[in-house]
């Protein structure tokens, strides 16, 4: 599962030149000459809404600029009235308004139903489980006669298009999930060094992710590494993992030491 990183901001330069600084600063605000600083806008500027707020401001100044030098300062108010009235009906509808958790889980509980309808058909399942030595979690380990797979579960807003270009990039509306692939190719690539050495002998994890809510205009596609589909066609993905897999298709014996061993290597993350 995923989790979002970006670059460490604290560590770019030297701690102790700014401790005189805070020490000057505490020592006049003891003697009563200068009130010691507050980070207003720290949290203001870690709100994700605020870029969309700047879009706002921006837009609606512009047009009310605009329409003051055309039509005078009452048509211009009234232009940068309905300017931002627009934007905040648009934004409302394309927006999700259901919380990322909530979404996560409730897409990991609809995979985890789907999944429970192969056990007829040889597979089994690990939920939740978390790789060695990072904050990640796989949403489900699936190991069956196609093979050991890595599922990640998204729920996206329905409204908001889903499409790929150049046969490696995935869009939701104009956002690119370049990075939730890379993330999923990823938490399979630990999966096969973990379950690798623990059974002594290699074994291929493949990154999977099932998408719940928007229309998916493909069958499968195979996307940096990645093999995308619709929640709903979960089912029917592995049933023919299980028919395609040929050579590589797994026993009884060796999907019950595989579960065994993922069970040792990958701890339960909850």
């Amino acid at each position: 599962m995923d989790r979002e990183t970006g670059p460490d901001t604290e560590g770019t330069g030297p701690a102790a030149p700014s401790e005189p600084r805070a020490g000057r600063r505490q020592q006049a605000a003891r003697g009563g000459l200068v009130p010691g600083r507050r980070p207003v806008f720290g949290g203001l500027a870690d709100d994700p809404r605020l870029p969309v707020w700047i879009a706002r401001a921006v837009m609606t100044v512009v047009a009310g600029v605009a329409i003051t030098a055309w039509q005078g300062w009452r048509f211009g108010l009234t232009a940068a009235a309905l300017v931002a009235i627009a934007d905040t009906i648009y934004r409302s509808r394309t927006t999700s308004v259901i919380p990322a958790k909530v979404r996560v889980g409730s897409a990991q509980r609809r995979t985890g139903r789907r999944l429970s309808l192969l056990r007829p058909h040889g597979y089994v399942t690990l939920r939740s489980r978390a790789i060695p030595g990072s904050d990640s979690v796989i949403d489900h380990l699936v190991i069956g006669p196609g093979g050991v797979f890595a599922l990640d579960s998204e729920r996206w807003d329905r409204r908001l298009p889903v499409r790929s270009i150049t046969g490696d990039m995935l869009y939701h509306g104009p956002f690119s999930q370049k990075a939730r692939l890379e993330h999923a190719s990823w938490e399979a690539s630990q999966a096969t060094v973990h379950l690798s050495n623990t059974l002594g002998q290699k074994i291929t994890v493949h990154a999977a992710m099932a998408i719940y809510g928007p229309t998916i205009p493909w069958i499968v596609a195979s996307l940096n590494g990645v093999d995308v589909f619709a929640g709903k066609r979960l089912r029917k993905y592995f049933r023919r993992q299980a028919r395609t897999a040929s050579a590589g298709r797994l026993d009884a014996e060796q999907i019950e030491d595989i579960h065994i061993a993922a069970a040792m290597a990958l701890p339960p993350a909850y």
